[in-house]
């Protein structure tokens, strides 16, 4: 246990530079060193050499028990004795003990002799015959037998070996500019390392007497695989490397980032943790390496977190639905209704029917120009304000009309029972909401603007959109897979909850959540976020992230707003292209100025994503035709309020600058 320094935990090999006979044992022991690199970790990610390697060295923590001390033999003591003929070893320390201890700092005046067991009281000779009984150490109090020991014959002291040469244990560790020594006994104490109790043995600075680590800590390989400790119940696929603090800057830097295992954050710049140098990658010591019971059990795994396994039967639950959808051409209607197998309704239906005043034609074939993001094309539903990517679709047979519906919007009911906040009454379906202007509507349940196809209660003035009229009892969903989530209505404790998603309180809205977890997602987050989306912006779809991309170390900024954002918020992603963007973002396919993204980053839904913009309306107080639009910076301030249109419903004239809120 020499002064040396603390280098990497690697494998050793044995070096034939000295033999010694020691009398403990009958062969001779051979001195092995342990092969060492300097390690010395800092918060600055590796050179890129070192990023490339994909190979873990093994690291043996020790290699045995040293038959003098009874203690591990550990890589920090940098070399030892062992016998190649059998199963014995010694720390180099041990071996060099000599045998007649003068004037010890422990027992000062008195030679102390070196022995083993317990002593007679005959001092002629050197090693005299043990007495096989217990015995206490003077320093430590431990009851020992058959124990190497200095005694004193002249006052009977006797103390044990490792108290013996407690000064003398001790490490250099690159955590710390200071030599670190060992305390003289095993004690229970806050590690400076991980910030948790520990109970063993310590080594403390001398100079800085409040830097005191334990020896596990002191002993934590500089770079490890986490699903090695973890059993895969947490995994990640790079290298973690140890870093010995988390400035203070470059925590707000990363947006106060929180341990990728048990979801808390890190409090103290000056704690250890494991960190990935190729991706967002962040977890506590004891989370890494498994140290903590909770997270042994996939039971108390915090939400969201690690791997879930499945708490239920699939064919308990023959109409699952599993979010988040595929892409944007799904939606929950096209899953009651196409997934049933109904019949179509072939040729004209009448166009009233949907508060319209032409006719619509089904069209079933030949050659139409559908939704297409890549190529700025536009055709949304008028009944559930999504895209139109495929046939059959109803148009109104009026050229110069854009009105155009879904085939199974057609079919919608025409009215339902028993709402998850209205069950009293039936809710009728209304094309268009009774006075309100364009037919824009604010959603009970999601709390979005819609002008899409309702059902409501004209009596309590109480109206969802079509897709939270078909709310599903329980999901599942790809954030939190294996586990179901059930609809939740609002309450005082789920108030207070965050939304997984967005990271905001849940409030007073419906939303789903996990009964073995708390996780928590708003209807909205759960519901509206496709798995992919397809951008002008980049040509491969990007996917929705719940996480830090893998392989992308570096600031993560939205392609259309140019903002930077936390990447533990939901967002959409290109792996190949690099390509980042909001999910609130992601939905302006046919605006893309920077002046068009919403104000509020929190959000994760894009706020308009049930209106469908366009159209003309005459108004008496403007001579030209206004088009229903959303506000960007460049249409300035409302002609009547004076206040700013931009992220507004507004309307807008083409042939002049007037335009005003909605």
């Amino acid at each position: 246990m020499e002064e040396e320094a603390l280098s990497a935990t690697l494998s050793c090999t044995t070096v034939a530079m000295e033999q010694v006979k020691h009398f403990s044992h009958e062969h001779l022991l051979s001195l092995v060193q342990f092969q060492t690199t300097d390690h010395s970790i800092s918060n600055e990610n590796s050179d890129k050499e070192d990023e490339d390697k994909d190979d873990i060295v093994v690291a043996d923590r020790h290699v045995g028990k040293c038959k003098m001390c009874e203690e591990e033999i550990y890589s920090f003591h940098l070399c030892y004795y062992s016998c190649k003929d059998c199963d014995y070893s010694l720390h180099k320390l041990c071996t060099q003990l000599p045998t007649t201890q003068q004037n010890h700092p422990l027992h000062p005046g008195h030679n102390l002799t070196l022995s083993k067991g317990f002593q007679l009281s005959d001092p002629d000779f050197k090693f005299v015959k043990k007495v096989d009984s217990e015995w206490k150490c003077n320093i430590c109090s431990i009851t020992r037998k058959n124990f190497y020991n200095y005694h004193c014959y002249i006052c009977k002291y006797t103390m044990d070996i490792i108290c013996a040469t407690m000064s003398e244990q001790k490490m250099d560790h690159p955590s710390h500019h200071h030599q670190l020594q060992r305390y003289f006994s095993r004690m229970i104490s806050l590690c400076y390392a991980c910030d948790e109790d520990h109970s063993g043995s310590f080594y403390h600075c001398t100079t800085c007497s409040w830097f005191r680590i334990h020896l596990d800590c002191a002993l934590l390989p500089p770079k490890l695989l986490i699903q090695q400790s973890t059993k895969d119940s947490f995994n990640h696929p790079h290298l973690l490397t140890l870093a010995y603090s988390f400035p203070y800057i470059e925590l707000k830097a990363k947006f106060f980032s929180r341990c990728r295992v048990c979801n808390a954050g890190f409090l103290f710049h000056n704690k250890w943790h494991y960190r990935c140098n190729k991706c967002r990658y962040y977890v506590h010591v004891d989370c890494a390496t498994s140290r903590r019971e909770a997270f042994l059990s996939s039971i108390l795994m915090p939400a969201g977190l690690g791997k879930t396994y499945k708490n239920f039967k699939d064919e308990d639950h023959p109409n699952l639905i599993h979010y988040p959808f595929p892409d944007e051409d799904l939606n929950i209607l096209k899953h009651h209704f196409i997934n049933k197998g109904e019949l179509l309704i072939k040729g004209k239906i009448d166009g009233q029917m949907f508060s319209h005043p032409h006719p619509l034609i089904l069209l079933e074939n030949g050659s139409v120009s559908f939704h297409d993001p890549m190529k700025k094309e536009e055709l949304l539903c008028n009944g559930c304000v999504r895209p139109i990517t495929t046939l059959p679709f109803y148009k109104c047979s009026q050229h110069d009309c854009g009105f155009v519906l879904h085939e199974w919007c057609t079919r919608l009911p025409s009215e339902i029972q028993h709402h998850h906040d209205h069950p009293k009454l039936k809710l009728v379906l209304r094309p268009k909401v009774p006075r309100k202007f364009f037919g824009v509507f604010r959603c009970e349940l999601c709390k979005l603007p819609s002008n899409g196809f309702a059902y409501g209660c004209e009596q309590c003035k109480y109206y969802v959109d079509v897709h939270c009229a078909f709310i599903p009892d329980v999901i599942t969903h790809e954030a939190h897979p294996n586990h179901l989530l059930l609809r939740c209505k609002s309450s005082a404790d789920q108030s207070k909850r965050a939304c997984k998603a967005c990271k905001c309180y849940m409030g007073k809205q419906l939303g789903f959540h996990c009964p073995a977890c708390d996780f928590y997602l708003h209807i909205r987050c759960a519901l509206l976020l496709p798995r992919t989306i397809k951008h002008k912006y980049d040509k491969h779809p990007l996917s929705l992230r719940y996480y830090p991309a893998e392989n992308h170390s570096s600031e993560y900024f939205c392609e259309i707003c140019e903002d930077e954002f936390n990447p533990t918020w939901w967002f959409y992603h290109c792996s190949t292209c690099s390509t980042s963007m909001h999910t609130a973002c992601a939905p302006l396919k046919l605006h893309c100025e920077q002046s068009t993204t919403f104000k509020f980053k929190n959000i994760r839904v894009f706020p308009y994503i049930n209106v469908k913009f366009g159209g003309t309306h005459e108004i008496s107080i403007h001579p030209h035709p206004v088009t229903f639009v959303q506000g960007i910076n460049d249409d300035g301030q409302c002609i009547e309020c004076d206040e700013p249109l931009q992220y507004f419903m507004i309307f807008k004239c083409f042939q002049c600058k007037f335009a005003l809120h909605s």
